[in-house]
């Protein structure tokens, strides 16, 4: 069970939105529609809120946490990639955090900015939209191209159509002890990774 309650508060989750059951989501926990929890992922509301908005992902092995008093935001169609620690911090709509970032207390990532993967971005620095910011400490680099946008919108997109996949076939099996000889593959769209993307065009 992903859910526990401490001082009598509860987490909230919209249920259109889908929670991996090894999660764990803890007291002051907002959860609205349409968003994605994956696996191993901790939202821990037990000092400050933690406030999920409508069509945001949460990947593997994320962290949410805050200091006493303080809110970990993550406004609509934010996209919180694999291993990724927000700390009492603001993530803008249409924002991707990318895999093992570190977003750190009073931080404002941008609407539609791009925190490049294993960047550290301090506390109070602000990201301005529709940027790219890399490194550590994180720095600034450019504007990103309406195309960059474009992908990373998509790459949401996806994320959204992951949740309703997985409320409506998600459960646990036993393995099958080979492969089938006529194995099907997963058909869930044409995205693909952005240096692939940006290499075409």
């Amino acid at each position: 069970m992903p859910f526990y309650a401490i001082d009598g508060i509860v987490p909230a989750v919209d249920p259109t939105s889908f929670v991996h059951p090894t999660a764990s989501l803890i007291g002051d926990v907002i959860v609205g529609g349409g968003c994605y929890i994956g696996p191993g992922a901790s939202l821990r509301g037990d000092f400050g809120r933690i406030i999920m908005k409508s069509g945001s992902n949460f990947q593997d092995g994320c962290v949410a946490h805050s200091f006493p008093g303080m809110d970990a935001v993550m406004e609509e169609n934010s996209h919180v990639g694999h291993g990724a620690v927000l700390h009492g911090c603001t993530v803008g709509r249409h924002a991707l955090i990318g895999m093992n970032a570190v977003v750190m207390d009073g931080a404002v990532v941008g609407e539609s900015a791009f925190v490049g993967a294993m960047t550290f971005i301090k506390a109070g620095f602000e990201v301005p939209a529709r940027h790219l910011i890399q490194g550590v400490p994180g720095r600034v680099l450019r504007p990103l191209t309406g195309a960059e946008v474009d992908w990373m919108h998509e790459g949401t997109r996806f994320y959204q159509e992951l949740a309703r996949r997985c409320l409506a076939s998600f459960h646990e099996v036993e393995p099958l002890t080979a492969p089938e000889p006529d194995r099907r593959r997963l058909d869930v769209g044409p995205i693909k990774p952005l240096y692939q993307t940006k290499a075409e065009g």
